[in-house]
């Protein structure tokens, strides 16, 4: 038995039982909320290691548990899981701070993937504080790595914990074309096999945040078929 804790938010009984059965089986102890409310209470008791979200719960949406939690401070990673054809809640979700989705039906392996991959950053987060600290600026925007926040003319841009680490690390390498593969695997922590289209809306939200024109953008640049290049001093 290891130390995680998952909280699963999912009101499908037979669904509960296979997930539940799955983690426990990889030493993961599991905790369960079936509706809005116990949901709630539930996130607001902490104490958990990563939360794993069904959108549609009896009496309430994930989505207002998700914006919940962020709005409060709280940076649990969260998995949401969703219907394949949900593409606007799966934008939605990432856009309020979850930290990726998965479509139903899934893959138990994949599910486990991204499960060890969310715990595996939260569980590395203090090495990746212990770095230099430095403050980057790139036009009328300011990273500030020491306290984890950007500032745009002076004003605190409000980022999701990953929308801050995707930045970070593109900073980190200004001027080189990163693959969304590679920003998969050191941002989220995931294996170069997974798919997924989690980088490209949160640069999307990224971009909308800084001001950065999506059909002209200054600061990161789409490199088609391939990725994104950090610049934060383009050439105009």
């Amino acid at each position: 038995m290891n130390d995680t804790s998952i909280l699963l938010i999912e009101d499908e009984p037979g669904l509960v039982l296979t997930l539940t059965d799955l983690l426990a089986s990889k030493g993961y102890a599991v905790t369960n909320a079936v509706d809005f409310a116990s949901a709630k209470a539930a996130v607001a008791s902490g104490g958990h290691d990563v939360v794993i979200l069904d959108l549609m719960l009896p009496g309430g949406s994930g989505l207002d548990l998700l914006e919940g939690m962020r709005s409060g401070g709280d940076a649990t990673p969260v998995l949401v899981l969703t219907a394949k054809a949900d593409v606007t809640d799966r934008v939605a979700g990432l856009k309020m701070g979850a930290d990726d989705y998965l479509g139903k039906p899934f893959d138990s392996a994949e599910l486990l993937a991204r499960i060890e991959a969310l715990v595996r950053r939260t569980k590395d987060g203090p090495a990746r504080r212990d770095r230099p600290k430095a403050i980057v600026r790139f036009g009328d925007v300011e990273l500030d790595r020491e306290r984890a926040e950007v500032r745009k003319a002076g004003v605190t841009v409000t980022l999701t914990v990953q929308e801050f680490r995707l930045l970070e690390f593109l900073s980190e390498n200004d001027g080189r074309t990163l693959s969304r593969a590679r920003l998969l695997q050191e941002v989220w922590g995931y294996d170069g096999t997974t798919a997924s289209r989690t980088v490209d809306v949160h640069v999307s939200s990224l971009r909308q945040k800084l001001g950065d024109d999506p059909s002209d953008p200054r600061w990161i640049v789409t490199v088609r078929g391939f990725g994104y290049r950090f610049e934060s001093a383009p050439e105009r």
